[in-house]
């Protein structure tokens, strides 16, 4: 596994690079896209993004949890909780950037 993360400000340059806007334009696109598709989960919707995966908000109901130091039973509230499901060409494609060769 690397170290390495992908940024906000990485991405900016990727667009600059491969589309050719400036740079100021370039991070002004990845910020509304980032914004749209935040704001879609906000409110609730799925977000689709072909080839790559799918993001949604799903609500977990209120639950008795355990301290696993102590065993003592904590409540846990209710929440919005968002989760990514990668698209079956993502799961391959990093499948096989695992392999050797």
């Amino acid at each position: 596994m690397s170290d390495k993360t992908l940024t906000r400000m990485d991405l900016s340059e990727a667009v600059f690079r491969e589309v050719g806007l400036s740079r100021n334009e370039s991070a002004q696109l990845v910020e509304s896209v980032l914004q749209h598709i935040s704001d879609a989960l906000v409110q609730g919707e799925q977000v689709k993004l072909s080839s790559f995966g799918t993001f949604s908000v799903r609500d977990k109901g209120a639950r008795v949890g355990r301290n696993p130091k102590t065993g003592q039973e904590v409540p846990i509230e209710p929440r919005r909780v968002l989760s990514f499901r990668p698209s079956h060409l993502m799961k391959e494609r990093v499948a096989r950037g695992n392999r050797a060769g």
